[in-house]
């Protein structure tokens, strides 16, 4: 038997600037899983939906390797933060900050995320 995929008409929204970008729709986040999507400027942008339904949106791009690769990282929490690991050397960046939580010099670029 084949489940059907969640349909709806909710769609994940990214605040550029003064404008809001829509990037997927909902039903395409897998709760603890994240997206990559391509911004207008040609930035990558990794979206992830938590297990609560929240939203998070950061770079795409691990500063430490330089690849884009975090949206394919594992996402957890630690001291009730929300975090996602980069796949190549594991550093830890916070989903809500940006921080990274293994080297406090570093962050990455956070997005207001939304559904329309």
């Amino acid at each position: 038997m084949t489940l059907a995929p969640e349909t709806t008409d909710l769609k994940v929204q990214l605040r550029l600037a003064k404008d809001w970008f829509t990037v997927c729709d909902i039903s395409l986040l897998t709760p603890g899983r994240g997206v990559a999507a391509l911004l207008p400027d040609g930035r990558q942008v990794a979206v992830f939906r938590d297990r609560a339904g929240r939203l998070y949106g950061i770079d795409n791009r691990d500063p430490f390797g330089g690849a884009a690769v975090l949206s394919r990282g594992l996402t957890g929490s630690h001291e009730g933060r929300p975090f996602v690991a980069s796949p190549l050397l594991k550093q830890r960046f916070d989903l809500t900050s940006g921080q990274c939580l293994d080297d406090t010099s570093v962050r990455v670029t956070t997005y207001e995320v939304r559904t329309a």
